[in-house]
């Protein structure tokens, strides 16, 4: 416990000098009591349960000056409470194909809205950064846990070029790591293990794609890497099985969604797979993303307690009072 204004504490003196005054007050009334006594006045016996009722009011008055003496201190405790932590990347497929209009209006507009849709439900411990992958990938907005900042760094995509699901991974790994990684299809293909970048236990990567991969970077590859990592990835089927045909540079493009791929890198990750059939497709997400929870002291200011206790004795001692001797003093 700490006091925020701790030089209030000397106004705990009045405590002591209030049990000055009342033993003074009790001598002075024993005294009359005495005189009156010899002149057959009063009645001098009386019970020793009656004497001793006769101080508890006092000392839930003076137990109540004293908390509310020690309140005037600011008295502050830490609190440990549980805090869900952690870092998701959104891994935006910004393809050509996610021109497609078999969700409305078009997939990628189907995504964003999705998207934005998780953004709003997350706390503010959890970082969220973007990444939009096309022939390559790019991070467009590094982990932050502002939810405007997220927001429009997600209105801001724009689509073009291929799909790889290889590079926008490999990008999102190094948001996570918060530094470039060096993976290559060499250290992919090698014999020797699995690549370790690290280990990251409380991050996650949504992905966002119709899974039509055209990179040579293999995608499960790096759901390998992002598994040893601790990285589940939470895969999301943008686009229907039956598809759509987009034009591309006056040529038209058949394009339908690959859930078969976005299966396998999230169960390579033990992660999760659903289709994005609307805006309202990730609320499912929110749940199954498994992120840490650490224990943050926080302090919180306990003066109201102090003073509140304090009135409700003094009340209760001036209600004792008046019910034992007709009085409060």
């Amino acid at each position: 416990m700490s006091l925020g204004s701790p030089w209030m504490l000397l106004w705990l003196a009045c405590v002591p000098a209030l049990v000055l005054a009342y033993r003074r007050a009790l001598r002075l009334r024993a005294e009359r009591v005495g005189r009156l006594a010899t002149e057959g006045l009063v009645q001098t016996a009386s019970s020793r349960r009656v004497r001793w009722r006769r101080h508890i009011p006092f000392a839930m008055f003076a137990t109540a000056l004293a908390l509310v003496c020690f309140s005037l201190a600011r008295p502050t405790v830490s609190v440990a409470l549980p805090e869900r932590e952690g870092t998701v990347i959104l891994a935006f497929d910004v393809s050509n194909s996610m021109r497609a209009d078999d969700l409305e209006p078009t997939r990628i507009d189907a995504a964003k809205a999705a998207a934005i849709a998780f953004v709003e439900r997350q706390p503010r411990t959890i970082k969220i950064g973007v990444v939009a992958f096309g022939d390559g990938a790019v991070t467009t907005l590094k982990p932050s846990s502002i939810e405007e900042a997220v927001v429009a760094a997600i209105k801001r995509l724009s689509v073009g070029g291929g799909t790889s699901l290889g590079q926008g991974l490999h990008t999102s790994l190094s948001a996570i790591a918060g530094k470039p990684l060096t993976i290559d299809e060499e250290a992919l293909e090698s014999d020797d293990g699995a690549v370790n970048i690290g280990f990251f236990g409380s991050s996650a990567i949504v992905l966002l794609s119709d899974g039509e991969n055209t990179s040579e970077l293999d995608p499960l590859r790096l759901a390998e890497v992002a598994s040893t990592a601790g990285v589940h990835v939470h895969a999301i089927g943008v686009g229907t099985e039956e598809g759509s045909v987009v034009e591309v540079d006056g040529f038209n493009l058949a394009t339908a969604l690959d859930e078969g791929l976005l299966q396998e890198i999230a169960e390579v990750t033990d992660g999760t797979y659903q289709q994005a059939a609307d805006s309202e497709a990730l609320t499912g997400i929110y749940e199954s993303i498994d992120l840490d929870f650490k224990r943050v002291d926080e302090p919180r200011e306990v003066t109201a307690l102090f003073a509140a206790v304090g009135g409700l004795l003094l009340a209760l001692g001036s209600v004792l009072s008046i019910a034992w001797f007709g009085r409060v003093v």
